[in-house]
């Protein structure tokens, strides 16, 4: 499974304790839909943890349909939203399917545990930071892929190209973009498409991650934000609608 197939079906984040309410405890239909629902928004995630922890593509998606089929089954219900957010207990459960593998390969066939049950703090804490990262780079792939999606305005044109090629000169860049967007852009509108480009990257972060907080605080955001590392990306957007 290729990372722009991966994006483009299993992309969606999100840390919904309602919709894992009615994928466990709904209607048939609704509960159907929202554990598919809960799946395609975590499996992104899911499979760059794995692929990280066994290096192996195939072993990944083998691991990663392992773990979709038990969450269909219903394996989460026991998930309490007062112990923690979703995605910790998501973590945990991963870890565990590792190490599941990891023993089954030394002693032979066994059945995959997603218990909440402890592990070693060292272990534990190495396993957070993976997923903590395996999180980050889906978030920010799905702000990329929301913003390519908006029409009306060249935003992730040029942001791609800054992303892509820092050291361009202004003026270059310009070209550049006149080119690809066959339209003359000159060097003062390219500033202030780049300046409007990343308030829009920043508004799309923000406000995908607001909505897996179910709407939390904005300080509760912001304390999320640094927790992923991407509070760079956000300070003067979050910091101007703590204003309002």
């Amino acid at each position: 499974m290729h990372d722009h197939e991966i994006q483009q079906h299993l992309s969606q984040i999100a840390t919904h304790w309602t919709m894992l309410r009615q994928a466990h405890g709904g209607e048939a239909d609704e509960a159907v839909a929202a554990r598919q629902a809960l799946m395609e928004r975590y499996c992104g995630a899911v499979f760059r943890y794995l692929l990280r922890a066994v290096r192996d593509p195939s072993v990944a998606e083998d691991l990663t349909q392992d773990f979709a089929l038990r969450f269909i089954q219903g394996r989460f219900e026991r998930a309490d939203r007062e112990r923690g957010r979703f995605r910790d207990y998501v973590r945990g459960s991963l870890f565990r399917l590792v190490q599941d593998h990891y023993r089954e390969k030394a002693r032979g066939p066994r059945a995959v545990s997603l218990d909440h049950d402890p592990v070693g703090h060292d272990e534990e804490a190495a396993a957070d930071q993976a997923f903590r990262e395996s999180w980050r780079q889906e978030l920010l792939a799905r702000a990329w892929r929301a913003l390519e999606q908006e029409a009306g305005q060249p935003y992730f044109a040029v942001l791609r190209l800054r992303a892509d090629q820092p050291e361009l000169t202004g003026t270059r860049m310009a070209e550049l973009l006149s080119g690809r967007l066959g339209r003359d852009i000159s060097a003062s509108n390219l500033r202030q498409l780049l300046h409007r480009a990343r308030e829009r990257f920043a508004e799309l972060l923000l406000d995908d991650i607001r909505q897996s907080l179910e709407g939390a605080s904005l300080d509760r955001v912001a304390e999320e934000l640094a927790e992923l590392n991407l509070l760079k990306y956000c300070k003067d957007t979050l910091a101007k609608r703590q204003e309002w």
